[in-house]
């Protein structure tokens, strides 16, 4: 397959493809990952960066380790953006979870039964 790639020339294509995609992708986990877990989803973003990066400097392919260091660095972007998506939650762009308590929280006083709103 790489030989292939190599002999049309379609390496950057089909990397620029591939990072498109592995971006896109994050998107989606991090609104998810946040919406489940909360600010905690950041650590499974850090460990997976983590090996995506030990796992690209381990590869002898160069396509193998470019999209597996995009992946990486997409991971550790997601860190940050965990931090931005509960900044949007907050700012009722997207839902929140009503079976967490988020920081904002703490300021109203607790409804009856139990649930912040």
């Amino acid at each position: 397959m790489m030989n292939f790639l190599a002999t049309y020339h379609l390496q950057g294509l089909v990397l620029g493809l591939c990072s498109f995609l592995i971006i896109g992708i994050c998107h989606p986990i991090v609104i998810k990952g946040e919406y489940y877990y909360g600010q905690r989803f950041k650590w499974v973003f850090l460990a997976a960066g983590a090996v995506l990066c030990i796992g690209s400097m381990m590869v002898d392919s160069m396509m193998l380790s470019a999209l597996m260091g995009v992946g990486a660095f997409s991971c550790f972007w997601g860190i940050k953006e965990m931090a931005d998506q509960q900044e949007r939650v907050h700012k009722g762009w997207f839902p929140r979870n009503p079976k967490r308590t988020y920081p904002w929280d703490e300021d109203k006083p607790q409804q009856p039964g139990g649930t912040h709103r």
